[in-house]
């Protein structure tokens, strides 16, 4: 089996960024996956290569991709070469990459894949669904991280795995957060341990069940559905809540960070229990709650997050929030308005700011967050959401 994923990775070396397409027989969604975004992370490449090898286009609707993610970190066995690939899609910084004359190795990957999603969505038709294939350097169980939008939850809530909200609150530029920005349904899939078989296992269930969600294949022509199901159901210890990042712990190079051992993500944890190591000594946990992707590999600037599981009461009144468009009362408020017509970004005076618990804006849909001048600018991924590019699907009316 290693010798099979080893074929599969040099596969992918030489024959470039697609993996795979499948034209399917007649219309329906377009899926795109990504694998190896992450150098070090080949479980979504291997799972890839082997579901895109055995489906059977004739019992496809719509139009499926497998895209490579980071192809010079892939060869060399490494989260990135200069840059992390999955930390640059931010518009400003993609706009400069774009004007330089010279770009380093994984701003070339950047562009590449920036054109190639661009030329997808002018193409194909939708509605579109794009997963992202990640492992963790800790033992972990499956999990979905989401941008907090509806339309994500949603899908996202059919797989017998937890979904971790709120995951652009804490992290800059990944990829799926500028997907997601253009108003699409967007998954990340973490599946497991770097190096465990199984995450390669739990991807291939994934797919399948994407494909069979989305309607771009159906669960009949799936020969073992009810078993990839199962096998995820099982891998997550039929833990299927809903949680969100409450606190991460950031890290730089001379911190000389060092996560104490055993730790794995979704780990109950107490109030002052040890967790790390750095130059300022011990690193003692200020919650009682869950530890969430624990850093055991030499790159990455995110020592831990902290999570707490979302009751499911608050989970329906956002929902309903959101539908009323609630927000849009706020602006009558004194030092509350919207920072142009578009009404997607919503200013907040800094006065008026701390009056507000940040609880109350997750409620809305308000995560991402930058302070210009004297406003905290907050973003809203509902007010991008193409809703009504899905509003005909059976997980979005089931979900009524």
């Amino acid at each position: 089996m290693i010798e099979v994923y080893s074929e599969a990775l040099d596969k992918t070396i030489r024959t470039g960024r697609v993996i795979g397409k499948i034209n399917g027989h007649k219309k329906g969604p377009t899926m795109v996956f990504f694998g190896g975004v992450h150098g070090n992370e080949t479980a979504g490449v291997f799972a890839l290569h082997k579901v895109f090898n055995h489906i059977n286009p004739k019992e496809i609707s719509g139009t499926l991709y497998a895209i490579t993610g980071n192809i010079s970190a892939l060869e060399a066995n490494k989260r990135y070469v200069n840059n992390d690939l999955n930390r640059l899609w931010k518009e400003a910084s993609i706009e400069e990459i774009k004007s330089k004359t010279i770009v380093n190795s994984d701003e070339a990957e950047l562009l590449e894949i920036f054109d190639l999603i661009q030329d997808i969505l002018n193409k194909d038709s939708g509605p579109f669904y794009f997963i992202d294939f990640h492992t963790t350097s800790s033992k972990t169980i499956p999990f979905i991280t989401i941008n907090d939008a509806l339309i994500n939850r949603k899908f996202a809530k059919q797989f017998p795995v937890p979904v971790v909200l709120g995951i652009e609150e804490y992290l800059e530029g990944p990829l799926l957060s500028y997907i997601n920005e253009l108003g699409y349904v967007s998954l990340g899939f973490e599946s497991g341990q770097h190096t465990d078989k199984e995450a390669i296992i739990n991807c291939e269930s994934f797919i399948y069940l994407s494909l069979a969600f989305s309607k771009a294949m159906s669960s009949e022509s799936i020969v073992g559905f009810p078993i990839y199901y199962k096998q995820l159901q099982d891998q997550s210890y039929s833990i299927h809540e809903t949680f969100e990042i409450t606190h991460l712990h950031s890290i730089k190079p001379d911190d000389n960070f060092i996560m104490a051992p055993g730790f794995k993500s979704f780990q109950i944890i107490t109030k002052n229990m040890l967790l790390a190591h750095d130059s300022n000594g011990e690193i003692r946990s200020r919650y009682n709650a869950r530890i969430f992707m624990p850093l055991y590999q030499k790159m990455g600037k995110e020592g831990f997050f902290i999570i707490q599981k979302i009751k499911p009461v608050f989970l329906k009144l956002s929902e309903i929030l959101r539908r009323l468009k609630f927000d849009g009362v706020l602006v009558l408020l004194p030092g509350v308005s919207w920072q142009d017509k578009r009404k997607k970004v919503l200013q907040v005076n800094l006065k008026i700011a701390r009056f507000f618990a940040k609880s109350f804006f997750h409620l809305l849909g308000y995560r991402s967050q930058t302070v210009e001048k004297n406003y905290l600018m907050l973003f809203n991924r509902e007010r991008t959401s193409l809703k009504s590019m899905y509003k005909h699907e059976l997980w979005y009316k089931k979900s009524h």
